[in-house]
This record gives C-alpha cells, structure tokens and sequence, in this order.
C-alpha cells in the first residue's frame, strides 16, 4: 500500500454567471442534446417554426474543436421528438452551492495528498462550488450507480500524465462512496494502477504515459530527468497494457511543452541509437501519428470507445488576465470573466496537431471523441493547488519568503475542474 500511496501522491513536474440553479427552464437531455418538446396536437405554425429552429441549428458552423466544436448531432423517438446540437463545451461557469461539490474531499478515500487542497490549508473552497453550464442544454446530473452499472465488466483505462491521473483521481471519488469499503480495492503494477468495483466486475485505472510513446520520463515515480527522450516510434510498451480496455481517456501535452525534443530511433539499452533533437511541434505530431497508427490496427472498432482530453491550461503569468506582472496563480479566488480568454500556457499549433490526427484517424474508421476542455479550464485561475499541497521537498528560507515561486499552477484542487471534465465523459459514455 505504500507503493500506492506514494503513486497517488503525483511526484511530479510541477464567461462567468453566478446565479442559483434555475429549476423552472429545465431542458430535455437526450444524448448529450437539447430538445424542445413537441406536442402532436400542436399548432402548425409552431411546428413549423420549430422545424426552422431546428434546422439553424444543425446547419450552423461546426469550427475547429479548439474553438467551438458542436456535439454530435442525435434524434430519439419515444413519446417525444427531439433532434437538435449542443455544444457541450460552450457555455458559462454558474456559482453553486447547493449541488457542488459532487463528493466531499475528506470523503473520498482515495484522495491525492498533491490535489487535496483543503486538507493542506486553502480556507476559500469556493472553488469547489461552479457548475459548468452550457449554453444550448444542462449537462445531466452525474449518477455514479448508472455508470458502475455501464461499466460492469468493463476497463475504462485513463492514459497519459499527471493531469490525466488527477482526472482519474476525481472519476474514482465520484464513484467510491456509493461502493461499500468491502467491495473495492486498489491495486498498483508498475505503471498502472487499478481501483476495482468488486460488486460491477468494473474497474477504473491509470496508466503512467506521459508522452503516450515511450520516453526516458516512463516511470511513474522517478520521472523528473533533466533531459528528456523520445522514441517517437515506440508504443507497444505501453499499449500492451491497454490493448483491451473497453474505454480509453488519452491525455498528452504538459511534457512537450519545450521548444525541443531529443528523438532516439533504437532503444535504451543499445549503444548504436540515433539521437536527433527535432523542434517542436513536430516531434509531437510524430508521437501522435505512432500513436494513431496503434489504434487503427489494434484497437476493436465495435467495442472500444476512444477519447482525447484537449490540453489542460496553465496559470503562470497574471498580467494575462489583468494581474500584476510576475504574479501567477497564487492567492486567485476569483474566476476570469473575460469571455473567450485564452493564455499563452495553451498552444493552439499542438491543438492543431491533435485535431488533424483525429480527423485523419476517423476517416479510417476509428471513431476519437474530443473532450475540449481547454476553454472552459482557461477561467479558473482560482482551480489550481497553488501553495496549497503535500511539498515533496523542504521548502528554502527563499521560497517560503515568496509562496508564489513554488506555487502549483499547472494541477488542479479536489473537488473541482476535474470533476466536471468527468462530467462531459459521463454525458458522452451515458448518451452518445
């Protein structure tokens, strides 16, 4: 167990609406969808109308999905019509306290010391009280038996970095209160770590993969190096740990956020490799193309459903958002009002690279849902740990001098941004 708790610890690199919840304008949610409910008896005229509606909306611009790229459009039959788009990741932040947080930081056992900000000081919680609220539909309420029922005899397997763990971290609070403590277990095996349902026959892991092919970085403990390498064309590794997984969470960008990479072609253990510096963002997009080509040729189309979480933002540089220069994330309590902000921490290239390689990899027949969470992420400066985490080192008389220095910008608390990027995979794994 201490294996497992040093893992859960993470050791590694470092528009806005407030409002109460509106009962009455509840919308229809119908894979991941809005609808409005039509009457048989009806006036024409509002049938009509309706259909004009409608049609706006499935016709209206689809954009890149580092932007505003709509859900899938649907249509459900069943007593009531309904046919429309919603884009899941357009919409506002709604301050609410009633139903926010989903779980209690000292409630879930599982917690990570690294993202437990509570129990590390942070006396404002507010940061674990906003809703996401789109603009076109309500995101469904997140049912953890509905989706221990959806997962029973299944693998729903996060890959990639520290961010993607704290993700999996929020999945699993979300779910291990309605489990009792006799019916799951956790379990670590070098690079993955498995929490298991007993009851569902269901698990939710986390495999260590920060650069999704192999690098010098793969431990999941001892990972801070200070020179990174990649072999671009490397994957089986990794993969033949989740050759099989009935869901797959892919997340990859903190660790390439460097102007170069080192690229080895041979192995690690071979004294005739081929090191090549090569600039970003082309490294990366070589990393993804071996990542594509695995899933084309391994992956069962008919079982596997495929996701990619867009780049989480950072918090470093204050005067971004109208703070004083030098300052960063620490001591934010306030979200960003400023509609459609974006900080240099996220690097719309790298987005591009991603957004080809889906598209080349769906017209092949691998179906890659996005989970664009960057812009809805970008307003909550207030998320992150800051000063406010286990430090895995004695502070200095310099930096306890200047908390921002060693402030954590880049994670974010529990309960909080994670839990709803949960959300959007729960109304894509339930609905679509």
């Amino acid at each position: 167990m201490a294996s497992t708790n040093h893992f859960l610890g993470f050791r590694s690199e470092s528009p806005v609406g407030k409002g109460k919840m509106n009962v009455a304008k509840k919308l229809h949610m119908v894979a991941g969808t809005w609808g409005v409910r039509c009457s048989f008896h009806s006036l024409v005229g509002i049938l009509v109308a309706t259909v004009i509606v409608a049609a706006v909306y499935m016709t209206g611009e689809g954009g890149r999905w580092l932007e505003d790229r709509p859900a899938t459009t649907t249509c459900r039959n069943g007593g009531e019509s309904s046919c429309s788009t919603c884009n899941l990741f357009s919409g506002k932040w709604v301050f609410d306290n009633r139903s926010y947080p989903l779980y209690k930081e000292k409630e879930c056992t599982l917690m990570s010391d690294q993202l437990a900000c509570g129990k590390f000081g942070r006396q404002d919680l507010n940061y674990q009280n906003w809703r996401w609220q789109p603009h076109q539909c309500d995101l469904p309420r997140f049912n953890a038996t509905a989706l221990l029922e959806r997962l029973r005899g299944k693998r729903l397997v996060f890959v990639g970095d520290s961010l993607n763990r704290g993700q999996w971290v929020s999945m699993v609070c979300l779910v291990d209160s309605y489990i009792p403590p006799n019916l799951k277990f956790m379990h670590t095996n070098g690079s993955l770590i498995t929490f298991k349902a007993i009851e569902y026959n269901a698990t939710i892991e986390f495999y260590w993969a920060p650069m999704l092919v192999e690098s010098n970085s793969d431990d999941p403990v001892m990972h801070r190096l200070p020179e990174r390498v990649v072999r671009v064309q490397a994957i089986e590794k990794h993969a033949r740990h989740w050759t099989d997984a009935d869901l797959l969470v892919f997340n990859s960008y903190l660790w390439w956020r460097r102007s170069k990479m080192k690229v080895l072609w041979g192995s690690f253990e071979s004294q005739d490799g081929i090191y090549k510096e090569v600039e970003m963002v082309r490294v990366y997009e070589m990393a993804l193309k071996t990542w594509s080509d695995w899933l084309e040729v391994h992956i069962n189309r008919s079982k596997t459903q495929l996701f990619f979480v867009s780049m989480s933002p950072t918090h470093q540089r204050a005067e971004e958002w109208g703070g004083r220069n030098g300052q960063n994330c620490y001591s934010e309590t306030e979200l960003i009002s400023e509609e459609g902000y974006w900080g240099t921490g996220s690097c719309p290239k790298m987005m591009g690279v991603v957004d080809d390689t889906i598209k080349k990899l769906i017209k092949r027949g691998v179906d890659v849902k996005v989970l664009n969470i960057t812009q809805l992420s970008e307003y909550r400066k207030e998320g992150h740990p800051s000063i406010y985490r286990k430090q895995w080192e004695p502070l200095t008389e310099d930096q306890l001098s200047d908390p921002k220095s060693y402030a954590d910008c880049i994670h974010w608390c529990l309960p909080g941004v994670p839990d709803v990027w949960n959300e959007l995979l729960y109304t894509y794994i339930m609905y679509y």
